[in-house]
């Protein structure tokens, strides 16, 4: 199983200024891709709690360890170094990352001074990686400690979203290698989730190990009373007959659970 894990950080995560979509979004890519995202931490913008959210990271050992924001200018972004502390490693300006950020001002057409601020977006721990940020100035940094890759991207959504398009998620599906996964959602009036619940438990059993992911969403009341959910069927794995026929297996013992719950299905999709 291909283990990944995220650290958000940002003190404007935890104040309710600002959603985390990136983590909503990085876990929905990783996930089609076969990836298995099993934690997702947020932190505030210090020095301490990014060492030890890194150190506990470490410990569980996951494939790739990625880490979102705290890469700009200002004083509060202080994401390599809180790495920096906890690997021992210490910053440096490196001459390949000042030059993307030269070339990040250049193609926006920007003449800019590299003040102290700028030049801090250059400075990386030593013996990582910087890679180019096509949207933005700071660099994104990899590195490697023993198996477990860490990358650290930029908090601004939009350059998160083009560096792990373009350099970070084709590296995990390479890594992954083949992986199908197909879905069916079920939109269902009349049963409960508790109505269904032990049945549900059943066809999950049966299926083989980490290839179906079988989940009721409530979705309110009609009339008051009358209970509406919907049921996400995902059939996931290296090949797409088997996927495909475990959709249909399990998707047919769901119609007929409906069925005899005396449940209306109103739509499926």
């Amino acid at each position: 199983m291909h283990i990944i894990e995220i650290l958000c950080i940002g003190n404007e995560l935890l104040s309710g200024i600002t959603l985390n979509t990136n983590a909503h979004w990085l876990s929905k890519k990783i996930t089609r891709i076969g990836g298995f995202v099993r934690k997702v931490t947020v932190i505030r913008d210090d020095l301490d709690e990014i060492k030890l959210a890194l150190t506990d990271s470490l410990k569980r050992k996951p494939s790739w360890m990625i880490v979102c924001g705290g890469l700009g200018p200002t004083y509060d972004d202080k994401t390599l170094q809180g790495i920096g502390k906890a690997l021992k490693k210490n910053l440096v300006l490196d001459n390949i990352a000042l030059e993307m950020v030269k070339k990040s001002y250049n193609d926006r057409h920007q003449k800019v001074k590299l003040n102290e601020a700028r030049l801090k977006m250059a400075k990386i721990p030593v013996g990582s990686t910087p890679i180019q940020n096509p949207v933005g100035n700071a660099p994104a940094v990899l590195l490697s400690v023993n198996k477990t890759r860490i990358i650290c991207l930029p908090g601004v959504p939009n350059e998160m979203k083009a560096i792990v398009l373009r350099s970070i998620l084709p590296q995990i599906k390479e890594e992954i290698g083949n992986f199908t996964i197909s879905e069916i959602n079920y939109f269902v009036q009349g049963i409960s989730e508790a109505m269904i619940s032990s049945r549900l438990t059943k066809i999950v059993a049966s299926a083989p190990n980490d290839k179906l992911y079988l989940k009721t969403h409530p979705q309110g009341y009609v009339n008051n009373n009358i209970p509406t959910i919907r049921i996400q069927i995902v059939s996931k794995g290296t090949k797409k007959e088997q996927v495909a026929r475990l959709l249909e297996k399990v998707s047919s013992q769901l119609s007929t659970t409906i069925r005899k719950n005396n449940g209306k299905i109103l739509k499926i999709i």
